[in-house]
């Protein structure tokens, strides 16, 4: 047959989609979570060839992916399962090992499987999607896998089969709902068996009491609830409840706010994954990486339990991708550089999360040559950045390779090297309302720690005022607050006014003028200073006066303000009022940079 590409049809694939387009999608979300779970076991054995409960692991998903796609007809999705599945057959019995050419077969094979889903997945939503047939080497890699002559049936290739062209790097799974329920029922599908005949994929106790529910329904609850949370502050701060002193009133009110909060937090509950999905899928990169480049690296996790918002696991595997592609390429020595400096041969990648102080902290530590400070600072006082007179920390020069086309690079490379990339890092981390910190030392490792809110959707905060305006500063940023006195307040030149705080003369950012209010006073010795710690400094905030803290719903100010500087949102009060959430990094770079906001 030709070898021309193909258009997928999606109006005529197969039978399946007209038939039960439910049992499609089931076969897409359950391969995809066989296949996640299949990689990393995958590159577990391949550090540990006995461990047989991953080889078994790893012969049921594919066995399962096998059955559900002869079902459904796919071809070429279940030859390829069926003769990998062959393949981790022989392993078991100890005819094969799996050794990384192998586990190179394997992964190339699991890719494949991905690739036919994406397309799958494209046509259920009815897009038309280019293919190309499968080519015969993929089944001739798997069968050259084995040794001995194979039956005349599996050496022949299928004309029929098909695979698309390779798409770029998917993006996090999204993740499956699972929320208690009473007994449901779900479309049937075929049930593998296990390597011994008997029936595997029964629901445990815990899972026969879970169903499956749309992300977008999720989220769409969090939003009402935060509705709600807004119209019983609105309720409970009315000034007529205030005047009526009705006491069954009162409690009444007080017990709808205890299931408010309740709810609130049952619907964050929803939204919260564990970041180990996103490690796991690190794990195939450095693994890849190493490979590539002749580095023998390993990975090690930590944390990888921990619990944070769906969306910020989404939006955080480019970041972590970039950064892990430079830790290994210009991190990492090779094994004989490393042995002449004393260190083990294999080196380690090792990838961290915990909660802090309300916050996660996701740590990105290897233990390579570390930063070469003294070259980041020449290259940023040849570039004009830094002045050759300037007094840095050693966190501020490291800070140096954030800026937009930043590299000290001898060679470029496929994989890093060019200057792009940590800019965009710093501009991601920063929407996610996180922000980076760079520890190295020289000849034994660098840290790149990620500090990100736990949920996009709510935000504990200082309430402050100034004039009638009221501004939300995240709580994470608060270091402390003083009242200063006339002593404590100077000017310095080059840096304009400074607070001295315990020894350390800290920037003042005067929030009226900042965004053009008018204050209840302009004495600083009147007024509060809050101490903000951002990315690259601390600084103060001056206030006429602390509210509270309060718990806020985020609210998005639409397009028109999206980029206002020194603004992360909005929030609507519990007198009705909306108050600006602020984004503290952008406060101090807009301080710094000489920048006015006028109020909107």
């Amino acid at each position: 047959m030709a070898d021309s590409p193909e258009v997928y049809d999606p109006n005529r694939p197969f039978a399946a989609f007209a038939s039960d387009p439910e049992l499609v999608a089931d076969f897409i979300l359950e391969s995809r979570e066989h296949l996640s779970a299949i990689e990393g076991h995958l590159l577990v054995l391949e550090q540990d060839p006995a461990n047989t409960e991953a080889i078994h692991t790893i012969f049921r998903g594919f066995h399962t992916i096998k059955g559900l796609a002869g079902f459904l007809e796919l071809d070429a999705v279940r030859e390829v399962a069926h003769e990998i599945e062959t393949v981790l057959d022989a392993a078991r019995n100890g005819i094969v090992k799996i050794g990384p050419d192998v586990a190179d077969v394997i992964l190339q094979s699991a890719d494949f499987l991905n690739r036919s889903i994406t397309v799958l997945e494209a046509g259920l939503q009815g897009n038309s999607v280019p293919l190309t047939r499968l080519e015969p080497g993929l089944l001739a890699s798997i069968r050259a896998v084995l040794d001995g002559p194979r039956t005349q049936e599996t050496a022949t290739p299928k004309a029929s089969e098909v695979i698309p062209p390779p798409p770029p790097p998917p993006p996090v799974e999204e993740p499956r709902a699972d929320i208690p329920s009473g007994p449901a029922t779900a479309p049937a599908s075929p049930k593998p068996e296990s390597h011994d005949g008997a029936p595997v994929g029964h629901a445990s106790a815990a899972e026969s009491r879970s169903v499956k529910v749309n992300t977008q329904k999720l989220d769409r609850l969090v939003e009402l609830v935060g509705e709600m949370v807004i119209a019983q502050a609105l309720v409970r701060h009315d000034p007529n409840l205030a005047v009526d002193r009705n006491s069954s009133l009162s409690r009444n009110l007080s017990q709808l706010s205890r299931i408010i909060n309740e709810v609130q937090e049952t619907s964050m509950s929803m939204r919260m994954v564990p970041i180990g999905q996103l490690f796991s899928k690190m794990q195939r990169l450095v693994r890849d990486l190493g490979r590539k480049m002749g580095k023998s690296v390993e990975m090690v996790m930590e944390g990888d339990q921990t619990e944070l918002d769906r969306r910020i696991v989404e939006e955080l595997a480019d970041p972590m991708m970039h950064m892990i592609r430079n830790a290994v390429d210009h991190g990492i020595e090779d094994s004989q550089t490393r042995k002449e400096a004393g260190k083990s041969e294999t080196a380690t990648v090792m990838l961290r999360a915990a909660h802090q102080g309300g916050q996660i902290v996701i740590e990105i530590i290897d233990d390579g040559r570390g930063l070469n400070l003294e070259k980041i600072r020449r290259t940023g006082i040849n570039r004009g950045l830094i002045d050759e007179n300037a007094e840095m920390t050693d966190s501020e020069v490291a800070n140096l390779i954030l800026v937009p086309g930043f590299s000290t690079a001898d060679k470029v490379t496929d994989i890093s090297g060019r200057g792009v990339g940590m800019d965009v890092v710093k501009r991601q981390i920063q929407q996610l309302r996180g922000r980076i910190e760079i520890h190295s030392s020289r000849g034994k490792g660098t840290t790149f720690a990620l500090k990100l809110p736990l949920t996009l959707a709510i935000i504990d905060g200082l309430l402050v005022r100034v004039g009638v305006e009221r501004y939300v500063i995240p709580i994470v940023s608060v270091r402390e607050l003083l009242r200063p006195d006339a002593k404590t307040i100077s000017m310095i030149q080059g840096r304009g006014e400074v607070a001295l705080v315990r020894g350390e003369a800290l920037p003042i950012v005067r929030l009226y003028q900042r965004f053009g209010v008018r204050p209840s006073n302009t004495e600083a010795a009147q007024s509060l200073l809050v101490i903000a710690e951002g990315e690259s400094a601390r600084f103060c905030i001056m206030v006429d006066e602390l509210i509270g803290k309060q718990e806020v719903v985020i609210k998005s100010l639409g397009e028109s303000f999206k980029d206002l500087p020194g603004v992360a949102g909005g929030a609507i009060l519990g007198d009705g009022r909306v108050g600006l959430i602020l984004d503290v990094d952008g406060l101090f770079g807009g301080h710094r940079n000489g920048q006015l906001v006028q109020a909107c």
